[in-house]
């Protein structure tokens, strides 16, 4: 059994500071997506990180203290790549913000995602609309080879059940028609949101707001997803959301693979 996991920590420094060395220990995932890392090559040199037992794949954002992803993995992978690249190589394509991850594995790929926020006053809808674009696009080249397994912070609450005031943010950033339509356009391709599909209806949340305790009142949104490719949905044997590990304003979200 495979344990997948994702997590935007809304900065490493910040949430190692606060336990992240003993949630890995407690947990053990075999591989780690991270989002938000807030850490360039040269800051993270300043840093006494102590991962141990992982190999560690960092793709920051070229703008300090901003974005950017990180794996940690116990498994080799056969091939990476950074931004819109495929596997193997060398070269980072179209993502100067750090926003995407490939690992090539024996049975799948396994995309570490972080898609951009639409922004109040939807400032960067556009921005979003085209990176979802390209990102499928990705997703299709990939599964002409082996299923892909993405994960990450979709910045996209799916469905009413997916937010706990779905009437009150109509229009909003991550519950616009636009993100909501694009989502629906990822599951007709034929990617399945795995914890939705375990557990059809569920309510349980992935981020919350800093503002007005609204944690505490589990006023919040799933916007942290694994989807997985049709052919891979037989060996996902569980999917689950870590709602009580604090150290971000988002959880930690994960699956099992038998695989």
């Amino acid at each position: 059994m495979i344990t997948l996991m994702s997590w935007n920590v809304n900065g490493i420094r910040a949430v190692v500071k606060k336990g992240f060395e003993g949630f890995l220990k407690e947990h053990k995932p075999d591989v780690l997506g991270l989002q938000e890392i807030k850490i360039n090559d040269a800051a993270r040199a300043q840093e006494k990180f102590d991962f141990a037992a992982y190999n560690e794949y960092w793709h920051p954002a070229e703008r300090s203290g901003y974005s950017g992803t990180a794996t940690l993995s116990k498994l080799e992978p056969i091939s990476i790549g950074r931004g819109f690249s495929l596997p193997g190589q060398s070269t980072t394509i179209g993502d100067k913000e750090g926003r995407l991850q490939t690992f090539e594995f024996d049975k799948f790929y396994f995309l570490n995602a972080y898609f951009p926020n639409a922004n109040h006053e939807l400032t960067r809808l556009g921005f979003k609309e085209e990176f979802n674009k390209k990102f499928l696009q990705h997703v299709k080249k990939l599964e002409k080879k082996k299923p892909v397994v993405a994960c990450g912070d979709f910045n996209v609450a799916h469905q009413e059940i997916d937010l706990a005031r779905p009437k009150d943010n109509i229009g909003n950033p991550g519950f616009t028609k636009e993100e909501r339509d694009w989502a629906d356009k990822l599951v007709k391709h034929g990617l399945i949101d795995t914890f939705r599909h375990l557990h059809p209806d569920k309510v349980q949340y992935s981020w919350w707001s800093y503002r007005n305790f609204v944690r505490e009142r589990n006023i919040g949104w799933r916007i942290d997803y694994f989807f997985a490719s049709k052919e891979l949905m037989s060996c996902v044997k569980k999917a689950f959301i870590l709602d009580q590990v604090l150290g971000s304003d988002h959880c930690p979200v994960g699956i099992q693979l038998d695989i």
